[in-house]
């Protein structure tokens, strides 16, 4: 079976999802936010969170056991737990546009915004630099529903991944039966993407026919230098960063809150299969998932498709996500300096 990405490969080939970001990049700061905006009227959605470490808003609330079935938004977000301030601003942008859970008559409305975030305090020079409302009011106001710009920006502004810069990533694929399924990821892994003995990163082998064409093997040079700084770092006594990889899986199938969460799940192994190790007790691994319901309920092989197209996607995204991202040098602030994958591996760029 061939399957094709949709026109953009990215989330926003499930129709009616828009998404923005909020990048911060000037002196002392990098850090970001990034919104994913369900239609009008909400998705169902879940959950599922399987790192050591992580920092989470609301999602308590998508237990299938829990009244509530549908969500505005989800921010995915840097800043570590203070980072989680961004959904305010999401949650009173949705209000004034009147958008949420109806609580009673006209204007009366609560909005449902889960999110996640990923640790990258620091990183730009100063500590206390991280998303507040104001970051989710400018994420909220660029959300697009055309191509998601990816790389470094957004959540993934401040991201790491293995040592080498981490970003956003999104893929998407269209099923037989004409379904959607997307995702977007927020990669920042104390757990590396790269192959050692390759450079290779691991998600690529798992692209659509063609997809990743343009990346070839890197060099035997730039594979030893790759070792000998990994070498120097650990001799240096370097302690894993604080971590945490973020994301969500969309449908426009029709999936209940349980079928969601079962779906988030499925999204961590194309996780697992894009960074080793992965759900480390220094990453809060968190992964959503978004039903618009568009179409019809799958049946039973339709839905074990769609679990196994999430868990692609996811692995996909990852690597849209490195290959996106560009090197930075926050030195002079007193930040810190990442190397992209591009940059360390040039000869693998065809």
């Amino acid at each position: 079976m061939t399957l094709q990405p949709g026109p953009t490969n990215s989330l926003t080939d499930v129709a009616g999802l828009k998404v923005g970001h909020s990048t911060r990049r000037d002196p002392g700061w990098l850090t970001g936010t990034t919104v994913i905006l369900a239609p009008h009227g909400g998705a169902v959605c879940g959950v599922d969170v399987r790192g050591g470490g992580p920092g989470t808003r609301e999602t308590d609330l998508l237990d299938p056991r829990n009244l509530v079935d549908r969500v505005n938004a989800v921010m995915l977000g840097g800043g570590s737990a203070l980072g989680l301030a961004a959904a305010d601003g999401i949650v009173q942008s949705l209000l004034a546009d009147g958008h949420g859970w109806q609580i009673g008559g006209p204007g009366q409305v609560v909005p449902i915004v889960p999110g996640a975030i990923l640790f990258d305090l620091g990183r730009g020079g100063a500590f206390h630099h991280h998303p507040t409302r104001k970051d989710g009011k400018v994420a909220y106001a660029s959300a697009s529903d055309g191509p998601v710009e990816q790389g470094v920006v957004g959540a993934a502004t401040g991201s790491s991944s293995g040592g080498f810069k981490g970003g956003i990533g999104s893929a998407s694929v269209v099923l037989p039966s004409g379904t959607t399924v997307a995702a977007i990821v927020a990669v920042n892994s104390v757990g590396s993407p790269v192959d050692p003995r390759t450079g290779q990163l691991y998600a690529v082998r798992h692209g659509l026919d063609g997809e990743f064409d343009h990346i070839g093997m890197p060099s035997a040079a730039e594979v030893a230098a790759a070792q000998a700084y990994a070498e120097a770092a650990a001799a240096r006594g370097m302690r894993p960063a604080q971590a945490t990889t973020i994301g969500l899986i969309a449908t426009d199938a029709t999936l209940t809150k349980a079928q969601c969460q079962k779906v988030a799940g499925m999204g961590h192994d194309g996780m697992a299969r894009a960074i080793n190790p992965v759900h480390t007790l220094y990453d809060g691994d968190t992964l959503f998932t978004m039903a618009t319901g568009a179409r019809p309920e799958p049946d039973l092989t339709e839905l074990f498709l769609l679990m196994m197209a999430a868990g692609d996607c996811v692995t996909r995204a990852i690597a849209h996500g490195l290959l996106a991202a560009e090197s930075v040098d926050e030195t002079e602030s007193g930040g810190v300096a990442i190397r992209s994958w591009r940059d360390a591996f040039p000869s693998a760029n065809r």
